[in-house]
């Protein structure tokens, strides 16, 4: 059975020779995460570059993430390294402290602005929220606070604060730079970290459209105040490509009970406005140092196949796990094993509302067609952006997709996309009545489909027309194909 839902895989020392990089293709990576929070920009380029080799050696379109840092939301660093904190004790946030002298009693911080974000009876969070400090007085330059919840607290660990709040922008100098760094090295996607408002994305878009990137933006949904406001978070959505759960800070911040009905209502949202979503963070957590996941993580991967995420992700367990390539490959069996579930193969998507775009139309046309319609083994979209593969994609269904398209820029975007495979075709050196028939006998060649097989064919009237989507066909293998 043919997996459709994506699986992301973030790079670092794990996974950044030549052979574990390809053993993680092999496995089934359809994108890879490049980390901007960690790293140069040369390793950045090196370990790209090589994601791109390695790939065309496989015969696989291996789309490239660059992920950016955003605002540092950290403490400083420990005198020693590492404290110990306990319940009821004070402890300080410093921002004029020096940033390698923490103690007991008090650390500095690289978020200075916090000062500002802050008042009495504020919660703070530190370290992924192990760490709970009521904040009892603002005196100057630092934040005296009380220990709620105590434990080992360690150099740079994050800082939030709860239900959100903080100013800090989405871009930031560096980022700004990484862009320009994203943009040379050919990343696919570009994802934007805390993000604000709609506004963050469209900055984001500008200053990577002025390198000439044509790369999609991926919003990170991560803070409380964007997802408490309704308005906000779609008008994020509608100005991305793509959105990411990213399930860390944004479970830091509204709290654990409140994350997984976030999770659906994103997800939700984000294929209901025709745009990919990613589910990230944590999700196999225990293979950062086990070959196997746990039976929970099992199920938080199963459970974002069911809600139609278009992609799993993993971070540190490919990252800097021991087991990158197992844990890619227990992640596909996952997803394959939730796919064959009957709710993931029928859709009501839009059946009762009105459409604009006859692209639109056809696309959701086709998908239920192929649906309902017994025999149909493929789709075959001919694009040009990937546009008609998206919103075919939005329809829930068992059936694979096949974005046939001449641009490799398309053909790596589409890799993020559920259900869509892609296969280099240019219609264009063709005779128009010749087109279909070579596109279905490319499916042979490939062993999805054989004789007697239907398949379906969405296309425009004019080869290779940006947006042109106009007619779907519905032929079968080995007749009169036209």
């Amino acid at each position: 059975m043919l997996r459709r839902t994506k699986i992301v895989a973030t790079l670092g020392p794990a996974t950044s020779t030549p052979e574990s990089i390809s053993a993680l293709i092999e496995a089934g990576v359809d994108v890879v995460r490049l980390n901007f929070s960690h790293g140069s920009a040369q390793e950045h380029q090196e370990r790209a570059q090589l994601v791109r080799e390695l790939a065309s050696r496989q015969q696989r379109f291996v789309a490239i993430l660059a992920d950016l840092q955003g605002p540092k939301l950290r403490i400083a660093r420990f005198t020693e390294g590492k404290i110990e904190l306990q319940v009821g004790q004070p402890f300080t946030l410093d921002a004029g402290m020096d940033k390698n002298a923490g103690t007991q009693d008090s650390v500095g911080i690289d978020y200075e602005q916090l000062i500002q974000d802050v008042a009495p009876g504020d919660c703070l969070l530190l370290d992924d929220g192990r760490i709970e400090l009521a904040v009892e007085e603002i005196s100057g330059q630092q934040i005296k606070c009380r220990v709620l919840v105590g434990g080992p607290l360690s150099n740079n660990k994050g800082l939030n604060k709860k239900g959100g709040g903080l100013s800090a922008p989405a871009l930031t100098e560096k980022d700004l730079i990484d862009i320009e760094t994203a943009a040379q090295l050919g990343a696919d996607y570009v994802a934007v970290s805390f993000v604000r408002t709609a506004e963050d994305i469209i900055q984001a878009r500008t200053l990577l459209q002025k390198t000439g990137s044509k790369a999609g933006i991926v919003a990170k949904i991560e803070r409380a105040d964007l997802v408490n406001t309704v308005e906000e978070l779609d008008a994020v959505i509608r100005a991305s490509d793509a959105v990411m759960v990213a399930r860390g800070d944004l479970g830091v911040e509204i709290g654990d009970a409140e994350l997984v009905a976030e999770q659906k209502y994103i997800i939700s949202q984000a294929r209901k406005l025709n745009r990919v979503v990613i589910t990230a963070t944590q999700m196999m957590e225990s293979m950062i140092h086990s070959p196997m996941p746990t039976r929970a993580e099992v199920s938080d991967v199963a459970n974002a196949v069911f809600d139609y995420t278009d992609a799993v992700m993993l971070s540190a367990e490919t990252a800097i796990g021991q087991y990158p390539a197992a844990a890619v490959e227990a992640m596909a069996r996952i997803c394959v094993g939730a796919e064959k579930n009957p709710a993931t193969h029928r859709s009501k998507h839009r059946i009762h509302q009105p459409m604009t775009r006859i692209d639109e139309a056809i696309a959701l046309s086709a998908m239920y067609a192929a649906n309902h319609l017994e025999g149909v083994k493929a789709i075959i979209c001919m694009t040009e952006t990937g546009a008609t593969p998206l919103i075919m994609s939005r329809i829930k269904s068992p059936l694979p997709i096949y974005a046939f398209s001449r641009h490799p820029v398309t053909q790596h975007k589409v890799a993020l996309y559920r259900g869509v495979q892609t296969v280099a075709f240019d219609a264009e050196k063709m005779p128009a009545d010749e087109v279909n028939a070579r596109a279905v006998a490319e499916l042979e060649r490939l062993g999805v489909v054989t004789k007697g097989d239907l398949v379906l064919i969405s296309k425009g009237d004019y080869a290779n027309a940006q947006g042109g989507t106009n007619s779907v066909k519905i032929v079968q293998v080995g007749g009169r194909i036209r």
